[in-house]
């Protein structure tokens, strides 16, 4: 019962980081699910039977709050639909002492993108308006699907960070279309993963807390996306998702680290986080302070204006 509280509580959280930052649940749910020792393909198809709910559920409270450009989420949610197929039939063929390292190592990967993306460059705001093409859509989406898939988790982490930096959509409507999008690639992965592995190796009560906990945070993290600033948010997460599957591989075959070891590397990463944490929020308000100088200055300018006029 314990086990299933704390899975409820982690879908909750988790739909409450992906619903605001466009990442995060299926990365931070697999992780648990890893560090409890969930075979790695069960893991994934668990998540992605969750998301099914919780991405629809994401999906219309991001359509209620205007989050979402449906042209985005057609050209992007069909290549990566395809890719999350291929990635769910090819992680179903491993076996977990390959597949718990190898899923480790791309969470970890992905850990890192978001922690240097979000805490070093931001948000890229300079180019609103212009058009995403589909030649950069659908490769992208096919490419997310797959590390999806395979990584249990990384829709998200690929596909936000990419369109962002491109600067041409608004933030929340990456997010949201993002989100929306990423019901194709839960159908399709689950799909896959019920092929390739079979109903009887996924926990069905492990994925009714997880939509439980996603549904109810979906429409107070589509509120959210416009209050909670990106960049400290992806920092926080980065950080979190990079430690924990460290602390995965550290205790796999592949390395077998010695205690010593271990606890030298968390330090350092704990040190690395912290440091991530206090430079995004510096950069935040520095980046707030400067919009209300700016503000102020344009006001003080129009004011003299006014007087001349009238």
């Amino acid at each position: 019962m314990r086990k299933l509280l704390l899975l409820a509580l982690v879908g909750l959280g988790a739909q409450l980081v992906d619903g605001s930052l466009g990442m995060a649940y299926g990365v931070t749910s697999t992780t648990l699910l890893l560090a409890i020792g969930t075979n790695p393909a069960a893991a994934s198809a668990t998540v992605h039977l969750a998301e099914i709910g919780t991405t629809l559920a994401s999906g219309a409270a991001h359509w209620r709050f205007g989050n979402v450009d449906w042209k985005v989420v057609a050209k992007i949610g069909v290549p990566g639909a395809i890719g999350a197929f291929a990635g769910a039939t090819f992680l179903s063929s491993l076996s977990t002492e390959v597949a718990a390292p190898v899923m480790a190592l791309l969470l970890l990967a992905l850990g890192v993108y978001i922690l240097v993306r979000f805490t070093a460059f931001g948000i890229r705001r300079d180019r609103l308006g212009l058009p995403l093409r589909k030649r950069f859509l659908a490769p992208l989406g096919l490419i997310a699907g797959f590390v999806d898939s395979t990584g249990g988790g990384g829709w998200g982490p690929v596909g936000t960070p990419a369109i962002l930096a491109s600067g041409r959509l608004a933030p929340r409507k990456v997010i949201g279309s993002i989100d929306t999008s990423e019901f194709l690639v839960a159908v399709a992965a689950s799909i896959g993963f019920l092929v390739g592995l079979g109903s009887e190796n996924v926990n069905f009560a492990w994925v009714a807390v997880l939509l439980v906990g996603g549904v109810v945070a979906a429409p107070i993290a589509a509120w959210l996306v416009r209050h909670i600033p990106p960049r400290i948010l992806g920092s926080a997460v980065g950080g979190l998702i990079i430690i924990t599957n460290a602390r995965t591989l550290l205790r796999s075959d592949w390395i077998d680290a010695s205690d010593g070891v271990r606890y030298t590397v968390y330090a350092a990463l704990y040190l690395v986080w912290g440091l991530a944490l206090a430079y995004s929020v510096k950069q935040y308000r520095a980046h707030r302070d400067s919009e209300t100088t700016e503000a102020v200055e344009s006001l003080a300018e129009e004011r003299p204006k006014a007087t001349v006029g009238a």
